[in-house]
């Protein structure tokens, strides 16, 4: 056996790891967690760091999880794997800084689809919030009044839905918006497999031409070059006047101040927005004022089941690099999800 071969060897037994072990660094998570992770395979050794241990430890690291910086890209020269727990990627991508990751040969996955129940179902239930006008009767009864006479509920039964962006996320809002009697048309630029759910799917070019025909408007896309501000004044402006906007995907894909315009000119009957930019949104905004808005701290991904489908999607791809097996979520760096 040649000596620089024998010299790898000793250095890894002494390390105490085998020859093919791959090593995993985990920033943001608990000891009990990571040793859990770490226990998935013994082709991999899981190692949790601080922010302060991490550029150290990524240094002969060939899998990350967490959100990765550009200094730890370079740190990272035998990096192989980088994981991201949220479903957007925006954010380690850096869209308007560093391409650092996403020029690298590093691939690069995420949590899409896993909080697309809760994400959907809080999308649904603003929606019906507005339509049934829940904000005002919560104030009366804070007031204590029984007032009657409602003039403005809607049903959504027989009304049209414009899903924007049916990924995962995206077709559980079809799903549940379908299950209300509502038809759903999609806009994505895949091309979407068929589903019961949706009337039809459109391309992003031919977004403007089914706006008209929306009673509201379901923003789910992630955020992309190409996906930034693309519901704009111009779209407002394409909306039936009384129809709903909500997003529940990243604030950056729409133009918070054309939201305000439309609602301040009563374009729009109500706005149920989870995520906005800037973000948070800064105390005194516009869009405060308005009774018939609904803006909630980018909470849609959170339930009582999203933390344990994170992190088991997280542990599979550990079990999955340690193998080498295909990983799950890989992400599309140049498209950005």
């Amino acid at each position: 056996m040649r000596p620089h071969i024998l010299l790898t060897l000793s250095l890894l037994l002494a390390a105490g790891l085998p020859a093919q072990t791959k090593k995993v660094v985990v920033l943001g998570q608990t000891d009990e967690i990571v040793r859990e992770w770490d226990a998935v395979s013994d082709k991999v050794k899981v190692v949790r760091v601080t922010p302060e241990t991490v550029k150290e430890e990524i240094a002969d690291a060939h899998g990350f999880v967490g959100n990765i910086k550009p200094e730890l890209v370079k740190a990272g020269k035998k990096l192989e794997w980088a994981q991201t727990t949220s479903a957007g990627v925006e954010k380690v991508l850096h869209l308007s800084g560093s391409n650092a990751l996403r020029d690298s040969d590093i691939v690069l996955t995420n949590n899409q689809i896993v909080q697309g129940p809760e994400i959907a179902d809080h999308a649904m239930a603003m929606l019906l919030a507005l339509t049934r006008e829940i904000p005002k009767w919560l104030r009366l009864q804070q007031e204590g009044k029984w007032q009657g006479q409602p003039r403005n509920l809607f049903e959504l039964n027989g009304k049209t839905a414009v899903v924007v962006g049916v990924g995962g996320i995206g077709n559980q809002i079809a799903v549940r918006a379908w299950a209300h009697g509502m038809t759903v048309i999609g806009v994505d630029p895949e091309d979407i497999p068929f589903s019961p759910f949706i009337s039809k799917v459109v391309k992003p070019d031919q977004l403007d031409d089914v706006l008209p025909e929306a009673d509201v408007v379901l923003m789910s896309a992630p955020h992309t070059p190409k996906t930034h501000r693309m519901i704009g004044p111009a779209q407002f402006d394409l909306m039936k006047k009384g129809s709903w906007f909500i997003c529940v995907s990243r604030g950056g894909t729409y133009d918070l101040d054309a939201l305000v315009k439309a609602l301040d000119s009563e374009k729009l009957a109500g706005a149920g927005v989870d995520v906005t930019d800037p973000e948070p949104l800064p105390e005194g905004h516009a869009l405060w004022q308005f009774k018939n808005a609904i803006v909630t701290p980018h909470i849609a991904g959170r339930s009582d089941m999203d933390r344990g489908r994170m992190l088991g999607t997280v542990k599979e791809n550990i079990r999955r690099f340690g193998e080498g097996l295909p990983l799950l979520n890989v992400v599309d760096k140049r498209a950005g999800y």
